[in-house]
């Protein structure tokens, strides 16, 4: 009996075999909202939850976020901490190496422009 370790050719064979795993950008994408979502202090009131795209080439990912922030807020602060966790999620869950993590603040939200009567004349 041959043992797998004792054939070279056969060890070839045997990775081969297991086949190879791809996972869609959509994917990552999706993992990559989650995470911001994680990193910020919270959604704006009227705001919407991030939302992500990715570009993957090979075993590397970059990631471009969209996102809503209060106002007034540290928004370096918590840009920094969406990039980290962003990077940080989709390497641990997928294994890709994360070169860009670019965010895009889309809107600020504050409390003094909220409206709580509706727009429009008065009766």
């Amino acid at each position: 009996m041959t043992d797998l370790a004792d054939d070279p050719a056969r060890v070839r064979d045997g990775v081969r075999d297991r086949g190879a795993t791809t996972i869609a950008d959509r994917v990552v994408a999706k993992i990559a909202a989650q995470a911001a979502g994680e990193a910020l202090d919270a959604v704006p009131e009227g705001g919407s939850k991030p939302h992500a795209s990715v570009v993957v080439h090979r075993d590397t990912a970059r990631v471009s976020v969209s996102l809503d922030l209060d106002y007034p807020s540290d928004v370096g602060r918590q840009c920094a901490a969406v990039r980290n966790r962003v990077r940080t999620r989709v390497e641990e869950l997928v294994g890709l190496e994360v070169h860009e993590v670019a965010v895009h603040v889309e809107h600020l939200h504050s409390a003094h422009t909220r409206q709580t009567s509706p727009r429009g004349r008065l009766a």
